[in-house]
């Protein structure tokens, strides 16, 4: 998780709750067994052509690349991907790493999964460009232990929404009171309009004798032959802190579809999921006293501060008059 925005008022929010380092997020590419950095910037085109291209001279040939589409505003992921960087940088950098993230045709994927990324005429290879970036200074526990830290706040964990045993349940509280749900809204509803399509991550952790495994937090391997999509190596999100030289801790990441048991990273969004998503807005309009919030809820791939963002502007519009004119007590979910 690395929080960036530049959104001064989410910004100025969640520095009530904590500090923030310097980090800025840099990430590399493996493929072909070359390193690459990523995103696309000037770098990674000079590096992958063998060439010298000025701004002006790789701008040019990717227009070239990306001329296939004859101008047709793109309509899927693949297309979205060759319009920014052309065939062969998509190929290599893009097509069997979305493979391994989505395992879905890349043509049924929205092309706003690829308009995350930047793509840069320059060497610079931040890979966020808000104005606004860092790490919570002592961990994201810390930060949510702080936010939870309020007399109104009651925080019950191990305590299924769905368990009609307590007096929290969805039965017991929803035309009661406010309630704001952040799981997944197909879940809400009992898949009652078909699941909507997740993919989840497992993590594999390893301790390894060395001091540095790969010089950087996180190495994609865009290639089919790693089954992984990337490694995380912990230390480089805080080089201020002081680590042991003896051994260093990374993470592999695997990506597959999630079970209704598992935890849901990341909302697919296929033109299926689309079309079940709008019936369960409609059910959602039936239950107005419901507020439906974050990546889970929404079945939108937002950024932390995309999210944070968007539960300001509903206790202003939602909340804020509820408690104005009500003592009503809000149990969140």
């Amino acid at each position: 998780h690395l929080f960036h925005t530049s959104n001064e008022r989410v910004w100025d929010y969640v520095n009530r709750f904590t500090g923030f380092t310097d980090y800025q997020h840099k990430v590399y590419t493996t493929h072909k067994g070359i390193v690459y950095p990523m995103p696309v910037n000037l770098g990674t085109i000079n590096q992958f052509f063998n060439s010298s291209m000025s701004p002006a001279e790789a701008k040019a040939l990717i227009e070239e690349q990306s001329a296939e589409l004859g101008g047709k505003e793109p309509e899927n992921f693949v297309e979205k991907g060759i319009s920014l960087i052309g065939r062969p940088l998509y190929e290599a950098f893009i097509m069997n790493y979305t493979s391994k993230q989505w395992q879905t045709e890349p043509e049924k994927l929205s092309a706003s999964i690829i308009s995350r990324l930047p793509v840069r005429y320059t060497y610079n290879n931040r890979y966020f460009n808000d104005r606004f970036e860092g790490l919570p200074v002592d961990g994201y526990t810390a930060w949510l232990e702080r936010m939870a830290d309020h007399p109104n706040i009651t925080l019950l964990l191990d305590t299924d929404f769905f368990d009609d045993s307590h007096e929290y349940s969805k039965s017991k509280v929803v035309g009661q009171v406010p309630v704001i749900y952040t799981g997944p809204v197909d879940r809400y509803f009992d898949y009652s309009e078909g699941d909507l399509s997740w993919r989840t991550v497992d993590l594999e952790e390893e301790v390894v004798p060395i001091e540095d495994f790969q010089g950087t937090s996180v190495m994609n391997y865009a290639d089919l032959d790693v089954d992984f999509t990337r490694i995380i190596e912990f230390r480089h999100f805080h080089p201020e802190r002081d680590y042991t030289k003896d051994a260093t801790v990374i993470m592999r990441e695997y990506s597959r579809f999630a079970d209704h048991d598992d935890e849901p990273y990341y909302p697919i969004n296929t033109g299926e999921d689309r079309e079940r998503l709008l019936r369960y807005r409609e059910l959602a309009k039936a239950e107005p006293n419901v507020l439906f919030g974050g990546r889970l809820g929404t079945y939108k791939y937002l950024d932390m501060h995309m999210a944070i963002g968007s539960a300001l502007s509903m206790f202003e519009t939602r909340l804020r008059p509820h408690f104005q004119n009500s003592d009503t007590r809000v149990r969140r979910a």
